[in-house]
């Protein structure tokens, strides 16, 4: 097999391979072929099958009886801040009760960092991520709060990620506490309009405390006038209409959903909004975990993300979430699986990526198991021994 680029690369003796697509080897949703092999062509993959059927190619890369699985997509990051709030974690594990009013001291932190030193912090946790299995990742603005911080957030993650997401209406500024219909205007206009060149999202706090339905609804629509598509963080910290908002403006994703009625969940199943569950922001808080099996058994669409931010969820970690969500929130090892890599794709709207096919992204990952059960089997141990990006091995 020749490629335009000149080389091409077959990882063989893979003991269990995860394509997510049904149409291949044993049928299931991850589309799992044993004893298998896949082909990387340029930046994509050119093939999949079993081992002994595999094209000649320039280059041979023995799995050694190990799984490949693509490479994680964690739709729902903030990685663009400075600072950390030890301190906080340390009081509401020693006690005391989370509210959304930590986020202020992350945005003090923020406006006071450096371009440097955010593009710093953010590049460090992205290479945290890529060692874990992470190979696309979404990540959000919501720490500066103003036209000028908003907008230096989205600039830098542009530079790291095609998946950026404007995130102004993370809570209403602390400059604007007073009037938050004076700073939801400045959100849906000026702060916008600096933001929208750099982003391809839009995503809201809908929730007592940030923002209300009528609030967020306003600010959606703004973003969707000026091309940037919803997200809506829905119904984490109590009954609302989030998960409802996100299905009639046709959000991508409606992200945590641990607060759902009956009508949410209908809703969500007759809509292409994905459910985007987060369990590492209800370890950290010691929240009631989202009803995971309660949304599959309904039709959902469900991805599976970290929510890494310094205040509620500080991990980068995936592999850590699919073994909370098997563990505690009713999914099996193959919906964690696959939730957390072609599930997170439908949550960015995604087809190159989150799968092993022809033609999909060459984003795949090692894993030190004979099979991917071992990321929910094996909690907490680093199983990700290697991965590649685009058809390039990264670690």
């Amino acid at each position: 097999m020749s490629s335009s680029n000149g080389t091409t690369t077959v990882i063989t003796n893979i003991a269990t391979l995860v394509t997510n697509d049904p149409s291949l080897g044993d049928g299931s949703p991850l589309g799992l072929i044993q004893d298998a092999a896949v082909v990387i062509d340029g930046d994509r993959v050119a093939w999949t099958g079993e081992s002994s059927k595999a094209p000649a190619t320039d280059n041979r890369v023995d799995a050694e009886g190990r799984a490949v699985i693509p490479g994680f997509v964690d739709s729902h990051s903030h990685l663009v801040f400075a600072g950390d709030r030890t301190q906080e974690f340390n009081a509401r594990m020693s006690g005391r009760s989370y509210s959304a009013g930590g986020i202020r001291t992350t945005v003090a932190a923020t406006r006071a960092a450096s371009d440097e030193e955010l593009e710093a912090n953010l590049t460090r946790y992205l290479a945290e991520a890529l060692r874990q299995g992470t190979t696309t990742f979404e990540t959000k603005s919501g720490y500066g709060l103003t036209v000028e911080d908003e907008a230096r957030s989205l600039r830098i993650a542009a530079a790291h990620t095609d998946e950026v997401t404007y995130l102004g209406a993370h809570i209403v500024s602390p400059d604007h506490a007073d009037d938050p219909a004076v700073y939801v205007a400045l959100v849906t206009g000026e702060m916008l309009d600096a933001c929208a060149p750099y982003a391809r999202w839009i995503d809201v706090f809908c929730e007592k405390g940030a923002f209300d339905g009528d609030q967020a609804r306003a600010i959606l629509t703004a973003g969707k006038a000026k091309g940037l598509h919803p997200r809506v963080h829905a119904n984490q910290l109590t009954y609302g209409p989030g998960v409802q908002l996100a299905v009639e403006l046709d959000a991508a994703s409606a992200d945590h959903c641990t607060h759902l009625t009956d009508e949410d969940v209908d809703a969500l199943a007759h809509s292409r909004t994905v459910a985007t569950l987060l369990p590492g922001a209800e370890f950290s808080t010691r929240a009631e975990w989202p009803n995971a099996r309660r949304l599959l058994d309904a039709g959902v669409t469900v991805a599976l993300s970290t929510d890494c931010n310094p205040g509620s969820s500080f991990t980068s970690s995936v592999p850590f979430c699919v073994a909370l969500a098997v563990r505690d929130m009713g999914m099996t090892p193959d919906e964690a699986v696959w939730s957390a890599t072609a599930g997170g794709a439908a949550a960015l709207r995604r087809t190159d990526v989150g799968r092993l096919t022809p033609g999909a992204y060459a984003d795949l990952a090692l894993l030190d198991a004979p099979s991917h059960v071992h990321l929910a089997y094996r909690p907490g141990v680093p199983l990700v021994s290697r991965v590649w990006r685009r058809g390039v091995p990264v670690i």
